[in-house]
């Protein structure tokens, strides 16, 4: 152990220790910092201070529970569909491209994505890398989760939700050291990651109301994400892209902007959705009633008249219930936005 020497009055640890104890920090040598944080907490003990000394210990054996498992990094260790670790929810997603319904501007993106990942290697030939860094924006419900869950699906890769409200504490330093943990995995485990509410770390550095904290969390993401080549994806998700920080841009090879479904779309939708039960009116007659509402807006009104349907033990679908859902739903944001 090192030797610990006195200072106006102050213990301190000895200067070789210090910089033994920072150098272990940055060098991300977890089982060094901590061997040599249990010799301070040791040593406090021997003097007498016992508080101190327990709540040093405390806080390594904390650090610890905060870490992704090295074992995480085996081949060998199997994942299933449940939360792997606080920081992740890993899922094997079985919907493809005919079970989405966007923009044809959208959909040729993601088939470039997919055919770019199929093609990496003729790519790498010449120098070239496939788009694996993606942006989605827009909305709430209109297809940017399912979109990661497609692209997931078609190249049958796990999809991995990051759970950005576990990642964010008010620990200065922590969420970066969480971030640098969640590109390893991302480095040693293929997958598809989804950031979403990415707003959460993404937001405009020159914002008055940005801490300082949180200027160095975005900066750690900026790092990381640019110096990442994997092979993964990594998929980010934001409500409104006004309040990302332009230096993100052009870290991503793609960016999606999703809105509000279309007539088209939602005629589309409804076809999708409805298909295994009898509808005897015309779908078309319908579409305006569901004009200004989400994809899932759509998808949960039809499942509620299926549902309905079901319940009645009638063999085919209400227009009547359908349209009063789409007007529930409505009427719910109506109230939202005059409280």
């Amino acid at each position: 152990m090192y030797k610990i020497i006195n200072f106006n009055g102050v213990t301190m640890a000895k200067v070789a220790q210090l910089k033994e104890l920072i150098k272990s920090h940055y060098d991300h040598n977890y089982n060094r910092f901590d061997t040599l944080s249990l010799q301070l907490a040791a040593h406090e003990a021997t003097l007498g201070r016992n508080i101190l000394a327990l709540e040093l210990k405390k806080l390594v054996d904390n650090s610890k529970k905060n870490r992704i498992p090295e074992a995480i990094n085996s081949p060998n260790v199997k994942l299933h569909n449940n939360t792997i670790d606080e920081f992740f929810i890993c899922s094997h997603p079985s919907i493809n491209m005919n079970d989405i319904i966007l923009p044809i501007s959208n959909k040729d993106k993601i088939i470039k994505i997919l055919n770019e990942y199929d093609n990496q290697e003729k790519l790498k030939k010449h120098g070239l890398k496939n788009r694996r860094k993606i942006l989605l924006s827009g909305h709430p419900g209109t297809g940017k989760t399912m979109t990661a869950s497609v692209i997931a699906s078609e190249l049958h890769l796990p999809l991995y939700v990051v759970q950005i409200d576990k990642i964010i504490t008010k620990f200065m330093g922590e969420t970066g050291a969480k971030l640098r943990q969640i590109f390893k995995l991302i480095e040693t485990r293929k997958g598809v990651y989804f950031f979403d509410e990415f707003d959460s770390i993404g937001t405009d550095r020159g914002k008055d109301n940005e801490v300082g904290e949180m200027r160095r969390v975005l900066n750690s993401f900026l790092q990381f994400l640019e110096n990442d080549n994997s092979d993964s994806l990594i998929i980010t998700a934001t409500n409104n892209i006004a309040l990302l920080d332009r230096a993100l841009f052009r870290r991503f090879d793609d960016i999606l902007y999703y809105d509000i479904a279309k007539k088209d779309e939602i005629y589309k939708l409804l076809t999708l959705r409805l298909k295994s039960f009898t509808v005897k009116f015309d779908l078309n007659n319908i579409v305006s009633k569901a004009s200004g509402l989400s994809h899932a807006d759509i998808v949960k009104s039809c499942d509620d008249a299926i549902k309905e349907a079901i319940i009645d033990d009638k063999k085919y679908i209400s227009k009547t219930s359908l349209v009063k859902n789409f007007e529930i739903i409505k009427d719910s944001y109506k109230k939202i936005s005059e409280s």
